[in-house]
């Protein structure tokens, strides 16, 4: 299915004033004549074998009535397939993942020779709903296959011979859904996927800030098929979508295998104005990179879970990864210390195999079973931006080789690496970084230049200088107000841009949506409809559709009185 790793989101009603969005893999409805919107949806998938564990967070605003969510699934999802989870987890693994701004002081050149000199110099680091009066579920087609309550969610899992009759039982059970859903819902119902609708009931629900803070939602289920559905989130799509999606596998990178791929330009030396437009920098870089490669999916992070290098956030540990799903690949962590046995009275006879060698005093018993350890996860995040036409097919992963790209690592001539790269391990990240040179004096015959670290001992630095920083609110930044060239402080041949060069044009995001074409092929340009509006600088997934799925995100301004929907 993001989330963003994404996938859109669809509210009730659509609404005619451009919008910004992150995707989502299915879409909301309603079950009272109100507006809705998602304003913050993630997504984090894991997988190994043929199981796949989805887990989304989402954010809902609107008025204190019942709604719910529908989403395709391979499956029928029984109560131990889903579960609730923390919503601090998607906080971490979006700014774990995220492009980061870096800032590097050179080093005392007269220190650094010294160092040489004597050795001393470090190696880098690389419910169901009520009954009513309508037709019933068997005479539309459909047929509830479970239902269960998970925290304040009421799910049902439901089956349908036919898209017109899943259609009218929805609208039949006071569900609001968009008009022209049953287009949307007929692929899915002839592939025989099975519909995941979550009710929510907003009186167990916290609020902040009149936001109902709901619980991310985990399930999992087996399929040969590494998929994200994403058409559903099409369904009242106005404007541009985020698409994040995070995938989290042992020993393994992910990228699509039904769209074009590209990773994101690295490891650029930028100006110290980027320091307070961080946001505005990135999203332009991603727009040229989606211009230079029509259609693509735009790989920004590959690295092992476990570490990090620099590091926004800590990396994952190992109860992190159960959380997100290692528990249902392998089985829960293994205590740290195994539970002692009940003690035995003299004579009581021998529970098992084991008690028979302890009451042998001749026989040495075995050693207790170590803790256990989950394997090595990749953290993938894939991130994609397109129109309401620019989506013909669900995502489809595939496994790809390891990459590195986005470190402080030089070559033999001292220069820093560029782009991605094949490598043995994957070590990809999407970096860009603010350089001081050293401005001290020089005072000695053969000064090292070029080495960087953190500032010099009692110099003063701007606020949060110093400290590796996310990009965040991808979908939400301001658009066509950064000349990138006038930023950047190299030339980044890979997307045609020329260090300091004036752009002829504008910029603005282009006027033509590109429909990514299956297998790769060349992408057909179509005519978009509506324009992405960019919101305030402020903090998002990362990821889509966290990553990332990363699921969906959108934000709308009300005009009048237009109702607001979400795609």
């Amino acid at each position: 299915m993001r989330f963003l790793v994404s996938i859109g989101a669809a509210a009730a009603a659509m609404v005619a004033v451009p919008a910004v969005s992150a995707a989502f893999c299915g879409f909301y409805v309603s079950g009272a004549d109100a507006e809705l919107y998602n304003n913050a949806t993630q997504v984090v998938m894991m997988r190994e074998g043929t199981r796949t564990v989805l887990s989304m967070q989402n954010n809902y605003q609107g008025p204190p009535s019942d709604f719910a969510m529908v989403v395709p699934v391979p499956v029928v999802l029984q109560k131990e397939n889903v579960k609730t989870l923390p919503r601090e987890i998607f906080r971490k693994v979006d700014s774990l993942s995220a492009p980061r701004l870096v800032e590097y002081w050179e080093q005392d050149p007269c220190m650094q020779r010294m160092e040489m000199e004597e050795g001393a110099v470090a190696k880098s680091a690389p419910p169901s709903p009520a009954p009513s009066g309508g037709a019933s579920a068997r005479d539309l087609g459909v047929t509830i296959e479970a239902k269960f309550t998970v925290g304040e969610y009421q799910i049902v899992i439901l089956s349908a011979k036919d898209s017109t009759g899943l259609d009218t039982w929805l609208r039949q059970e006071k569900y609001k859904i968009p008009d022209g859903a049953e287009p949307y819902l007929k692929p899915y119902v002839e592939a025989g996927s099975k519909f995941f609708v979550a009710r929510v009931d907003i009186e167990k629900v916290k609020f902040e800030n009149g936001q109902a803070m709901l619980s991310p939602l985990r399930f999992h289920y087996d399929a040969d098929e590494f998929s994200l559905p994403i058409r559903l989130g099409m369904i009242n799509s106005a404007g541009t979508q985020d698409l994040l999606v995070h995938i989290l596998a042992p020993n393994q990178r992910y990228e699509v295998a039904n769209y074009p791929n590209a990773t994101i330009p690295t490891n650029l030396d930028v100006r110290e104005e980027a320091r307070g437009r961080f946001g505005e920098f990135y999203a332009a870089l991603f727009d040229r990179t989606v211009e230079k490669h029509p259609g693509a999916v735009v790989t920004e992070y590959s690295w092992d879970a476990g570490s990090c290098d620099p590091c926004p956030e800590p990396p994952l540990e190992q109860g992190e990864l159960a959380t997100l799903g290692a528990d249902v690949l392998y089985g829960p962590p293994m205590p740290k210390t195994p539970p002692k046995a009940p003690a035995r009275k003299l004579g009581d006879k021998p529970r098992d195999a084991v008690d028979e060698l302890m009451a042998d005093k001749s026989v040495t018993p075995p050693p207790a079973p170590p803790p256990r350890q989950f394997q090595s996860f990749v953290l993938t995040r894939l991130h994609a931006r397109y129109g309401k036409d620019g989506i013909r097919e669900d995502l489809v992963f595939k496994a790809a080789q390891p990459i590195a790209g986005g470190r402080e690592w030089r070559g033999a001539e001292g220069k820093l690496e560029e782009g991605s790269i094949a490598a043995p391990s994957n070590n990809f990240q999407g970096r860009y970084a603010i350089r001081h040179e050293w401005t001290g004096p020089i005072a000695c015959a053969n000064p090292v230049r070029g080495v960087w670290g953190g500032p010099p001992a009692g110099q003063q630095i701007a606020a949060g200088a110093g400290q590796p920083k996310p990009a965040l609110d991808l979908a939400f930044v301001a658009r066509g107000k950064t000349q990138l060239a006038q930023i950047v402080k190299q030339d980044v041949p890979e997307i045609g841009l020329v260090a300091g060069k004036v752009d002829d044009k504008k910029p603005t995001e282009p006027s033509a949506t590109t429909e990514p074409a299956a297998g790769g092929q060349q992408p057909v340009k179509k005519e978009k409809k509506g324009c992405a509006v960019g919101g305030a600088d402020a903090s998002w997934l990362g990821g889509l559709f966290a990553g990332v799925l990363a699921l969906g995100v959108r934000r709308r301004r009300r005009a009048g009185s237009l109702e607001r929907s979400h795609g």
